[in-house]
């Protein structure tokens, strides 16, 4: 009797923990919401560099939560909160509420009629990119331009292009959330995986060093923090057409 009553009550305290545990992953995620509004409090205060100095945390947890939530399997352990909701409500705020005003305040996007247009714009179709059922695709792809606004922002700042030319490349951006390329998932995407997670790591590294030292740019560094971006799209672009290309009669 003393066996069986322990064999009953000894995986509880377990259990306990590891559901306390998936609450945690839950809390981790949503730190992110904290961070984005920080984010926005710093770039209303013009303070740019400590502004994205948060964003870079905010991109840390996104980048984090995902594996920890399916290595405790929070879906089944917490079946009563949505954490892919969760997540994208955070993503929002961060990838694009914050970068947008961000852009506003920085004068990457000027605060004119114009601008708050290109701005709205910009809002509505990340608002469509996050709510497509298809936008995270079963071979594990983003479908459409997966609104990393936030590193969009982050490089136009520290490239101080043209006011003609912001307006291109978040405009070409814009369209490309509605367009149905595939793109690289890095934590998830099979194909180049190794060289994806490898390089990102180095890109990870050497972007976030840059932060403290903002406004001030290293060139060497956001040279070899650029040439990740430049492979990141063309790896999409190159495994797109080559799925394409292998789909057609």
């Amino acid at each position: 009797m003393t066996s069986a009553a322990g064999t009953l009550s000894g995986p509880l305290p377990r259990q306990r923990l590891l559901v306390a545990c998936a609450w945690g992953v839950h809390l981790y995620t949503a730190l992110g919401a904290a961070a984005g509004l920080l984010a926005i409090y710093y770039a209303a205060g013009h303070n740019f560099p400590l502004s994205f100095i948060v964003i870079g945390i905010t991109i840390f947890i996104d980048s984090s939560d995902g594996s920890l939530a399916r290595l405790l399997d929070v879906k089944h352990r917490v079946p009563s909160f949505d954490g892919s909701l969760l997540d994208n409500i955070v993503d929002y705020l961060t990838y694009t509420v914050a970068a947008v005003f961000l852009m506003l305040e920085a004068g990457i996007i000027p605060k004119t009629a114009a601008g708050l247009v290109l701005a709205c714009l910009i809002m509505l179709a990340s608002a469509y990119g996050f709510c497509q059922t298809g936008a995270k695709t079963d071979d594990h792809y983003f479908l459409g331009f997966p609104n990393y606004w936030n590193i969009v922002a982050f490089y136009l700042y520290c490239l101080h292009w043209p006011p003609v030319i912001n307006w291109a490349v978040l405009l070409i951006f814009a369209v490309l959330v509605f367009v149905p390329i595939k793109y690289i998932y890095p934590s998830r995407t099979v194909a180049l995986r190794a060289l994806t997670l490898g390089y990102g790591i180095l890109w990870a590294i050497v972007t976030f060093a840059m932060l403290p030292m903002l406004p001030r740019i290293n060139p060497i560094m956001l040279g070899v923090s650029l040439s990740y971006i430049v492979y990141y799209f063309l790896a999409s672009f190159i495994l797109h057409a080559r799925a394409a290309w292998s789909a057609t009669p």
